[in-house]
């Protein structure tokens, strides 16, 4: 994929910068771009015509893999979690975008979708579909880390603390591979709890990071009042556009945590902004639903 992985850092305030991977394209862009990229290299060694992957309504990993099967020659298969979605998929802005780069999308029920790594689910799978390249759901994998590990350059060893969004870990653990001795990584989850800590685990062995587990406002794409508000004056401060998933929290815990003194002020802070953008517009229309502010985008 010819895309622009080539971005400097845009200082914001003091001592903090942002790493803009949301520039690197308008579908394909931040970590997901990052975790592809190896595995459609394999998927292409191999002889794999043919992406599977898992992703929820709203998924940004679903339009990326729509998006780079669409530009690399691949067709692409979503299986989506909620059956009840099936009826309404033409309001989905996020379906609707991955049916336009020609994914196919197949709904199954969020109980059939618990057993998405299961050997007789992707067994069914496989008699459905034929040969695929199977990418796991938040994509994932020891090839994900490895593309996620290349987001910090040469030039970024100036900083002490590293901060990103966590989802699924892969894009932490590739920022812990890759970070020196003197810098401190911290993942912003956003989740409920700590059992990210056990993924990330998986694919790193050095112990210079912690998951900050306090930002979630309540869970998983889980979002109120204050953090609409915060992300929408973070664009009229900055002209930086903020998801409510994931980015938007991280900025927001670590403004907070320099607010507090939890983070030294005299540190060289760089947050890593991983994109997801496309799901602003999904979000908007829940908030209209309420009644509630919508999100600068």
């Amino acid at each position: 994929m010819n895309l622009n992985t080539d971005l400097s850092n845009i200082h914001i305030k003091n001592n903090l910068w942002i790493k803009p991977e949301y520039l690197s394209h308008e579908f394909i862009s931040g970590n997901k771009l990052r975790k592809l990229k190896y595995n459609l290299i394999e998927a292409k060694a191999d002889g794999f015509t043919k992406l599977l992957t898992f992703g929820g309504a709203y998924s940004n990993h679903i339009v990326a893999v729509a998006a780079a099967g669409k530009l690399e020659g691949f067709e692409t298969i979503g299986i989506i979690r909620g059956k009840e979605i099936e009826n309404n998929q033409e309001t989905n802005h996020t379906l609707t975008l991955a049916k336009k780069f020609g994914m196919r999308l197949k709904f199954i029920s969020r109980d059939l979708y618990r057993e998405k790594t299961s050997d007789t689910f992707i067994k069914s799978l496989k008699e459905e579909f034929k040969d695929f390249y199977l990418l796991p759901e938040g994509g994932t994998n020891r090839l994900a880390v490895r593309g996620c590990a290349e987001i910090l350059t040469r030039n970024d060893a100036e900083f002490d603390v590293i901060c990103c969004p966590v989802g699924t870990g892969g894009t932490l653990a590739g920022l812990i591979n890759s970070s020196h001795v003197h810098q401190n990584i911290l993942g912003f989850s956003a989740l409920k709890g700590d059992f990210l800590k056990s993924e990330v685990q998986r694919y790193t062995e050095k112990s210079n990071w912690e998951l900050k587990t306090d930002y979630h406002f309540g869970g998983y794409a889980k979002i109120n009042r204050e953090l609409i508000s915060f992300i929408n004056r973070f664009k009229l401060d900055f002209d930086i556009p903020l998801d409510p998933v994931y980015n938007g929290k991280m900025m927001y815990g670590i403004m907070d945590l320099l607010k507090k003194g939890h983070i030294s002020e005299n540190k060289k802070i760089l947050a890593i902004h991983t994109g997801g953008l496309q799901g602003i517009a999904g979000m908007n229309q829940k908030l209209k639903s309420k009644s509630w502010p919508i999100i600068i985008d």
